[in-house]
């Protein structure tokens, strides 16, 4: 049985012969192989005449010459971008017509390399990607959808139910709650006036004031002011009776879902310890509170809030606009994301 390898044209399906440079019917280029120009068969016959080609018969350059007088498509130096970076992702091997999949730079049928041009055309791809010097948001707890990544690649990103980063299904966000934004080449997150707030998460320790607001676990907290005494009787001179007062430097009360008030509890000392065993508060149920989760403590007249190693972190909602840093933790509604900047 005799089996004979040929070349069906794409133009007319006519057969031709394996190596022939043209169809014969109707000019089409059919060769596996580009052929080399001219210019450059002769400066390799002018350096090294013992590699230089026979002359081809008039009847194998006859084909190329009908072909030559169809419009065909110009070189790669008339490409657009996106039609290079195309070829790039979608890449055939111009040797064996297999096609040669992302992050290859050679066939794997053939071991033919991959041309210079194509090989720019996809580093310029992968880096069109993330812009240098800009940010992006990684969610890592989402209500199932961890893992999505946001491009903070525009001037300003306004995250909520509405606007640029979106999140409709979190009963916690406001339509517009926050804005990461660029100022000086620098990333900056701020509120804008969400009913829950923006919390970020505390490294080592930082300083707070009455008022503020912390998260640890899945409780949400607010350091008060120890309440002024008022121990003045009645108009009849009775006085209140309840149990005694001890001296206390601030107190630390739960917030609940809704905005009432939990549990409120009075420093003895000068700290108070919240975990979920063994501190002052305990939350044995909550599954994201360490055993020694973070504690608030006065010193010198300043109160402060230290994280204890904690697995999950513990994060204050920010009073006014703060710069991000890489690998920053930023809490919006029931969303958790990090930071993540690329150099520039």
């Amino acid at each position: 049985m005799n089996l004979e390898i040929g070349i069906v044209c794409a133009g007319c399906e006519a057969y031709s012969v394996l190596g022939t440079l043209a169809c014969e019917s109707c000019g089409n280029p059919v060769s596996l192989v580009m052929p080399v120009a001219p210019a450059a068969l002769e400066a390799s016959s002018a350096s090294f005449p013992e590699l230089a080609p026979e002359p081809a018969s008039t009847e194998a350059t006859a084909p190329v010459a009908r072909s030559s007088s169809r419009p065909t498509k110009s070189s790669k130096a008339k490409l657009s971008v996106e039609e290079l970076m195309d070829q790039a992702k979608n890449f055939v091997c111009r040797s064996c017509s297999t096609a040669v999949p992302l992050g290859h730079k050679f066939c794997g049928r053939c071991g033919a390399g991959l041309p210079p041009e194509i090989l720019q055309a996809r580093t310029q791809f992968f880096g069109q990607l993330q812009t240098p010097g800009k940010a992006k948001l990684i969610l890592i707890r989402g209500e199932g959808v961890e893992g999505l990544s946001y491009q903070l690649n525009a001037e300003e990103h306004m995250v909520g139910r509405l606007g640029q980063l979106v999140f409709p299904d979190d009963p916690f966000v406001s339509p517009k709650h926050a804005n990461f934004l660029y100022r000086e080449g620098k990333l900056f997150v701020k509120d804008e006036g969400s009913l829950n707030g923006v919390y970020l998460r505390v490294k080592g320790t930082i300083d707070v004031e009455p008022g503020d607001y912390f998260l640890a676990g899945e409780q949400v907290f607010r350091v008060d002011a120890t309440v002024k005494t008022s121990d003045q009787p009645g108009p009849d001179g009775t006085y209140f009776y309840s149990s005694p007062k001890h001296q206390s430097p601030f107190r630390m009360t739960q917030i609940l879902q809704g905005g009432s008030a939990g549990m409120t509890v009075c420093a003895r000392g000068s700290s108070l310890q919240i975990g979920r065993e063994g501190g002052d508060l305990n939350f044995p149920s909550d599954l994201y509170m360490s055993a020694a989760h973070c504690k608030v403590e006065e010193a010198a007249g300043r109160l402060m809030l230290t994280d204890l190693n904690s697995r999950n972190g513990s994060y204050v909602r920010l009073q006014a606009e703060r710069e991000l840093s890489h690998g920053d933790y930023v809490f919006i509604g029931r969303k958790l994301l990090r930071v993540e900047i690329t150099a520039a």
